[in-house]
């Protein structure tokens, strides 16, 4: 632990910093006490909830065998989003932001309780799963807005590109584990067990943040809770280049990213190989997402950003297209990897330049607009996607999805030069309004 004497303005600022000295530069957040804390707590909370996720896709599965009823539950539990994630932008803005997220999470756990009750006494049945989704939904549109809020508050302006990346890759690390885990336990003992680990795991991530000593600072609420709706709403289509990479972002929510809901088609009818298969596909969708996130976690300042996203936008369509075709698992598995990569270089880059651009007073607001285009615009397409599924197939509503992909990264790439001198701006300004001099020089190289 470094003492205050010694330390720089970030030092000062922050609450429990230790050297970065002896720290690789990916891992350059991981200097802060907090963001530790987080990172440890949430890296196993997360291998529970990605245990949860295959786990219930294979439930809804097996007991409904309707790739519709997949697309269904998946919107249940994503459109709350959609529908509360300005209410969760407002709190994230006006409250503790720590205080939000340690009841957030524990609301998620009690949740995945319940769930796990009614699966080991076999009195589990789909409506039972549909409720508990959207309740589920309704706390991550509070959720995911708070953690990333709160993230500026662990490791400051400095190193919020890189734990950005960290956290993604933390995600992206649970993927790859997480299924892997639910596929040998649903096939040796069923889906409850892992409903009960994943309830279990929030301990370990309310923990770490009842652990945390962040200096909060308390904005005024002069504005009503509409006024401040209105105001993030405002500020997000008044913005160029954040209007754009939310419209890019929204596009392929809808439209591509229900693959994963159509998962347990393709493992089941197209790939016939269960639930060990699914696992594998979604590990390997895990992998390549861990790739891109740790691409993003090497790169300094967010200078080429708006071109990283449209080739991960391009890139993730195209690999897609590909995947739909595949008839063999292995190969599947294999296309995957670029799938995954693509994808979470283009969403982390486009969290990334969003927060670079946004002032600190409207960072929730805005981090719940990106929330309700990223997470909340899936339970849309998953719907659509199940329902076209049920008639075209699998493949080819994935491939149709993966074209509209490419097109959308085409315009996105042609209004760039547009949109880059606004977003250099914007950059810059938010770089000055910081008291550590490092970020202010830092603002010469956030140019794209």
């Amino acid at each position: 632990m470094t003492s205050p004497a010694n330390s720089g303005p970030e030092e000062q600022r922050i609450n429990g910093v230790t050297s970065q000295r002896g720290l690789p530069t990916a891992l350059r957040a991981l200097r802060h006490r907090n963001f530790q804390l987080f990172f440890s707590g949430q890296l196993i909370s997360l291998i529970g909830t990605w245990m949860q996720n295959v786990a219930q896709a294979w439930l809804v599965y097996r007991l409904t065998g309707s790739s519709l009823l997949l697309g269904s539950v998946s919107f249940a539990g994503q459109f709350p989003i959609f529908l509360a994630g300005p209410l969760g932008g407002i709190v994230a803005d006006r409250y503790h932001k720590q205080r939000v997220v340690i009841a957030t999470q524990t609301a998620a756990m009690i949740l995945a309780f319940l769930l796990a009750i009614l699966t080991l006494t076999r009195t589990v049945q789909v409506w039972h799963i549909f409720v508990l989704a959207a309740l589920l939904g309704v706390v991550n549109a509070f959720d995911i807005p708070g953690r990333q809020a709160f993230l500026v508050d662990m490791v400051g302006k400095e190193d919020l590109m890189n734990a950005i990346a960290l956290n993604s890759s933390m995600f992206n690390g649970a993927r790859i584990i997480g299924p892997a885990i639910a596929g040998v336990l649903v096939a040796r003992i069923g889906e409850g067990w892992c409903f009960f680990a994943n309830a279990v795991s929030y301990i370990a991530v309310i923990a770490g943040l009842m652990c945390m000593r962040v200096d909060h600072r308390p904005q005024q609420k002069v504005a009503s809770p509409l006024a401040h709706v209105i105001e993030g709403f405002r500020f997000v289509q008044q913005t160029r280049p954040i209007r754009a990479i939310l419209l890019l972002v929204g596009l392929v929510s809808l439209v591509a990213m229900p693959y994963t809901v159509l998962m347990p088609v393709f493992a089941d009818k197209i790939l016939h190989s269960g639930a060990r298969g699914l696992g594998i596909l979604m590990g390997a969708i895990g992998v390549g997402a861990l790739l891109g996130a740790l691409t993003l976690a090497t790169k300094h300042g967010v200078r080429g950003l708006g071109r990283w996203i449209a080739f991960a936008c391009a890139g993730f369509g195209t690999s897609l297209i590909l995947f739909s075709l595949s008839r063999y698992l292995w190969l599947s598995a294999a296309l995957l990897l670029p799938v995954g990569f693509c994808m979470m270089l283009q969403m982390a880059s486009s969290n990334t330049l969003i927060q670079a651009m946004v002032p600190d007073e409207l960072r929730g607001r805005v981090m719940a607009a990106y929330s309700m285009v990223f997470i909340g615009m899936g339970p849309l397409g998953a719907l659509f996607g199940g329902a076209l599924a049920d008639r075209l197939g699998a493949p080819i509503t994935v491939a149709m999805g993966a074209v509209a992909s490419i097109g959308g990264a085409a315009l996105f790439w042609s209004r760039l030069p547009q949109i880059r001198v606004e977003a250099r701006r914007l950059v810059r300004a938010q770089a000055l309004a910081t008291a550590d001099p490092a970020e202010s020089l830092a603002a010469g190289a956030a140019e794209e």
